[in-house]
């Protein structure tokens, strides 16, 4: 028998692959808890061997060498890195057919149904939370009696499948070591210098909503846990101490609690102090209006958001109640909105397109009475997808709604080409392109609106001439948007090569083709379809031919509507706005004399505070040479893809931001 002090260490390999964000990689939380809380509490935790985690996309062939001395391995899995994580189990288990496979997180499916005969490598599955699981993993290794663990599923020696019951959620859950303040991350930090790390941060654990497109309220059941104050306050100063510029905070609902006011304050605090972090990135809490608004302005006081994300994704009440949102108080979001744009704080709307129970016209009237509301930065229109552990990822629930799925390769906004071409292994996402209220045609149109709205209202294209019909005759945003994707541009083929890029654009996506435009020509990058028709007017000249054709339409529609608008006032107002679209290679300022307060009349109308317009001389100077561009590369970089979320287009609005790839 072999003395305990001199029994070989069991090597554990640990992985959590994270896509890269402009060159930025996340330390890989997860799989960095796991280790924390074993080294803890294990019973010998001199007896393991933790191999350094691997954390990015890497060669598949090379995350084997890195982990081919491990005895047992433990995958944390999601929809970003699945495939490419059972590929390497999957070879690791061909060489190596002794390791022991173990994988874990939300995208390990709670409905087994085929699951473990169709990756026979993987032994084990935990589903839930992570740590305690794995540590009786890790105790019960060798000898491998799995009855006594909690919460996995695996085929025993028979072949049958078995699933033992969930453990207990970890209440205490502070009694979980901190990775970044247990040194976990010391070794791998140190031995790759040259990374620019971003980190993952718990101030609690939970989420007492269950809408049916999520899993985070399944993933979590529902009661929400949190980590202590001095715990967090520390892991602040080590972000701080280690220089990291962004965070993004895993909460379901940061805000939800009065303690998060206190959090936020420390966080602003050593931003003053040391500089860092930079900024943090969290998802606002739902029904608690006053403390989010308190939070976000907060954050933003101190430069600290980069746009606050009022995340309402549907504002109709069939919708909301079939997704199980009806309990999320859309009047709660929209006064949000109201008193960040009173505060001018640039927020942006989340809106998904394709979910149960919308209809085309539900959909654009919400987007018209969202950007009526006061949105005027950005919809951030995402298609939706299925989870596994969501309720909408049951076959029965699909079927209830009748759900048309297509599998698509998942790409960054932004990412670059290089890297989408080179992965040996790609990402598919589910995603959902009709439903039994909105038809594989309706869902195109609706797709083609969201593209238009976004080119012709939030790149600021046409946004000036839309809220003044908007303010002084009350144009609906819906029938303007409408204006360019009617069936009587025959005689403006400018505006009919728009419309139709979007509509093929959609139908490409529901033949399964990548939801963003490859480009080249354009930073080697993926862009959403909106900016890339705004690229190509601005580099390919065609922005004088755009204001034509637009004016021409708009007066057509007013015609149409019985609207009485001067038409020397519309043309003002296209004009104003064609002058104010920012350009590279400008070398002047320019004066505009125009004979309404137009300028004045906008801002105010944008900012909630609307005033009366004005027939009067009004000379307007539009610094264009503050700040300049002398490429169309820094232009397509710094106004279109930084300038993205706060809408920052036009000359005047300077809040840009550098924005890492994929990140909205």
């Amino acid at each position: 028998m072999i003395p305990v002090q001199e029994r070989p260490k069991i090597r554990v390999g640990l992985v959590q692959i994270n896509n890269s964000f402009s060159n930025q990689n996340y330390l890989p939380l997860s799989v960095g808890l796991i280790q924390a809380y074993a080294q803890k509490y294990a019973k010998d935790p001199g007896r393991y061997q933790f191999l350094l985690p691997v954390y990015s996309r890497i060669p598949v062939e090379r995350a084997v060498q890195l982990l081919e001395s491990a005895d047992l391995i433990f995958f944390s899995v999601y929809v970003w890195n699945f495939r490419i994580s059972l590929e390497a189990a999957r070879r690791l288990k061909e060489i190596k057919p002794e390791v022991l496979i173990v994988f874990g997180g939300p995208h390990v499916p709670d409905r087994l149904e085929g699951f473990h005969r169709k990756y026979p490598f993987i032994d084990l599955a935990c589903h839930g939370e992570g740590e305690a699981a794995a540590l009786a993993i890790l105790e019960q290794f060798p000898a491998k009696n799995w009855q006594a663990v909690p919460s996995i599923s695996y085929l025993n020696s028979e072949g049958v499948l078995v699933q033992n019951p969930r453990g207990e959620r970890i209440k205490e859950i502070s009694e979980i070591p901190s990775p970044y303040l247990e040194g976990i991350f010391t070794p791998l930090m140190e031995a790759n210098p040259e990374e620019h790390w971003i980190v993952l941060w718990e101030t609690n654990r939970g989420c007492p909503f269950s809408c049916t497109f999520c899993d985070w309220g399944s993933s979590t059941q529902s009661r929400v846990y949190t980590f202590d104050l001095e715990r967090l306050y520390k892991e602040v100063d080590w972000f701080a101490q280690h220089r990291i510029e962004f965070v993004f905070c895993c909460d379901a609902n940061y805000g939800m609690l009065p303690r998060d006011l206190e959090i936020t304050q420390y966080l602003t605090e050593a931003k003053k102090r040391h500089g860092y972090p930079h900024a943090i990135s969290v998802q606002n809490t739902k029904n608690a209006t006053e403390r989010a608004y308190q939070v976000q302005k907060m954050l933003s006081d101190a430069g600290m958001n980069k746009g606050v994300t009022i995340a309402l994704q549907s504002v109709d009440p069939a919708t909301l109640k079939s997704i199980k949102r009806s309990n999320i108080s859309t009047e709660s979001y929209q006064e949000l909105q109201r008193r960040f744009t009173r505060d001018r704080v640039e927020t942006y709307t989340d809106m998904i397109l394709g979910l149960p129970g919308e209809t085309y016209v539900s959909f654009a009237d919400g987007v018209s009475a969202i950007i009526a509301n006061g949105q005027h930065n950005r919809i951030q229109f995402n298609n939706l997808t299925i989870l596994p552990n969501a309720e909408m990822g049951d076959p029965e629930y699909q079927k209830k709604y009748d759900m048309i799925l297509v599998e698509t390769k998942i790409i960054n906004i932004h990412g670059a080409l290089a890297e989408s071409d080179q992965e040996e292994i790609s990402e598919i996402e589910s995603m959902v392109v009709g439903t039994g209220t909105l038809s594989k045609e309706d869902w195109v149109r609706t797709r083609t609106f969201s593209w238009m709205t976004a080119l012709l209202h939030f790149d600021k294209i046409l946004q000036i001439p839309f809220v003044l019909l908007h303010e002084i005759c009350s144009a609906n945003y819906r029938e303007l948007v409408e204006v360019f994707l009617g069936g009587s541009l025959q005689a403006l083929p400018l505006l009919q090569e728009i419309q139709t890029f979007f509509c093929e654009k959609g139908r490409e996506i529901q033949r399964g083709a990548p939801e963003y435009c490859r480009s080249e020509k354009w930073l080697n990058i993926w862009w959403p379809a909106d900016e890339y028709i705004f690229i190509q007017l601005c580099i390919e000249k065609k922005l004088q031919a755009f204001y034509e054709q637009a004016e021409q339409i708009l007066q057509r529609f007013l015609s149409d509507q019985s609207l009485e608008v001067p038409a020397d006032l519309l043309h003002q107002a296209v004009q104003y706005n064609q002058a104010l679209i920012k350009l590279p290679f400008q070398t002047e300022d320019l004066i505009l004399s125009l004979d309404y307060n137009i300028r004045e009349f906008y801002q105010a109308a944008i900012e909630g505070r609307p005033i009366p317009l004005e027939r009067k001389e009004c000379a307007y100077r539009i610094d264009r040479t503050s700040k300049k561009w002398a490429s169309w590369e820094d232009w397509c970089r710094e106004v279109v893809w930084y300038g993205n979320k706060k809408g920052a287009y036009l000359y005047g609005n300077n809040t840009i931001d550098t924005q890492l790839a994929g990140h909205y």
